[in-house]
């Protein structure tokens, strides 16, 4: 394979580090990457690959730019909001790099879609910052017999590892579910609106799992198979854990997820905002509780009463049983956790989550 020669000043510093010269360069030049999510792990590492130059490029994601990411995803900017994470990120990786190729998948990912989109592309990074995704990335990649360099980020703390990775004798390495084999409950996974990011934090988890997909990719040094890798900035502490893998486990086919982290969501009453806007024009009488967090709720809110979800169970004695209640936060999804929890520890049954939540009464 030849470089024409902006690509062999490009990559000049590659072609003279002793372990990766030409070689190295034309194994990335040849390979492919799925990177699935553009958020704050996708955007360092998506940087990372395009200026080294990953030969091509998947981005999987569904979103929009909004403002709260442009604390740390960093391919983003002011005149980016609103506008699609994966076409955006095409079009700033191209300016960095436009001798490489970026296909653009403007769709989640999801049982539907996993294994073919995985099937494309010789590795896959999982930059995704939900339960059910993740698992769905890890039995993709098993059942496809694709590598899964994984890598993930809460508050100050962000963790490493190469999952299924192709030994020499022909084995596979562990995988996502050798070391979690299944999800925590809901009361216990807050988001990054919840919980927060330190927004520095992405980037330096990002470019680690940039430098494992390059390790994996060109063959050169060891990969983080076998072991996970664990970073706490708050006090600079780093610790590698060893895993194994479970012989008893089999990953026999793909199911989404979504009741994994949320059980009993499909039971959970739900309205849209047309019906809510009626039930307020024909006078109603129900309660309106917003789950979001206070800054949140002092940016934009509907005038329903603040229980953050973190509260709504020590709060519980606010949330009326004798007329309709309807629950909402940014999207949707807080909002089913509260209400999964509170029917669950304390039976209520008038409780209706609003489908697409604040965002979409805003849209309306």
């Amino acid at each position: 394979m030849s470089f024409s020669k902006a690509e062999l000043n490009r990559y000049a510093r590659h072609f003279v580090l002793p372990e990766f010269g030409m070689e190295g360069q034309e194994k990335l030049k040849k390979s492919s990457v799925l990177v699935v999510g553009a958020g704050g792990l996708g955007c360092p590492l998506l940087l990372y690959l395009s200026a080294a130059g990953v030969g091509r490029i998947g981005i999987v994601d569904d979103d929009v730019v909004d403002e709260s990411n442009l604390q740390r995803q960093v391919l983003y900017t002011v005149a980016d909001l609103g506008k699609s994470k994966a076409e955006t990120a095409k079009e700033k990786l191209l300016a960095l790099n436009p001798h490489i190729q970026i296909d653009v998948y403007k769709e989640r990912f999801v049982p539907d879609n996993a294994l073919d989109l995985v099937s494309k592309y010789d590795i896959v990074a999982d930059g995704t910052d939900n339960f059910p995704t993740r698992y769905l990335v890890n039995d993709a990649c098993v059942l496809s017999d694709k590598i899964n360099v994984y890598a993930s980020i809460f508050r100050f703390e962000g963790q490493i590892s190469v999952f299924n990775y192709l030994n020499g004798d022909g084995t596979r390495g562990p995988n996502y579910r050798d070391v979690f084999p299944d999800p925590p409950p809901p009361e216990l996974v807050p988001n990054c609106a919840e919980g927060g990011v330190l927004g520095v934090l992405p980037g330096i988890i990002g470019s680690i799992q940039a430098n494992e997909v390059i390790k994996v990719l060109t063959g050169i040094g060891e990969p983080l198979s076998g072991r996970l890798f664990l970073f706490d900035t708050a006090d600079f502490s780093t610790r590698t854990l060893k895993i194994r893998k479970n012989p008893d486990l089999e990953i026999k086919d793909l199911s989404f997820y979504e009741e994994y982290c949320m059980p009993g969501r499909s039971h959970i009453k739900e309205m849209d905002v047309s019906a809510l806007q009626k039930w307020m024009d024909d006078g109603e009488d129900f309660q309106l509780i917003d789950v979001r967090e206070p800054y949140e709720y002092e940016v934009a809110n509907m005038g329903g009463e603040l229980i953050p979800l973190g509260e709504i169970l020590q709060q519980a004695d606010r949330v009326v049983r004798d007329k309709k209640v309807v629950i909402h936060c940014k999207t949707g999804v807080r909002s089913a956790r509260a209400i999964e929890q509170l029917e669950r520890q304390f039976g209520f049954s008038n409780l209706y989550n609003l489908k697409g939540g604040i965002e979409a009464w805003q849209k309306k």
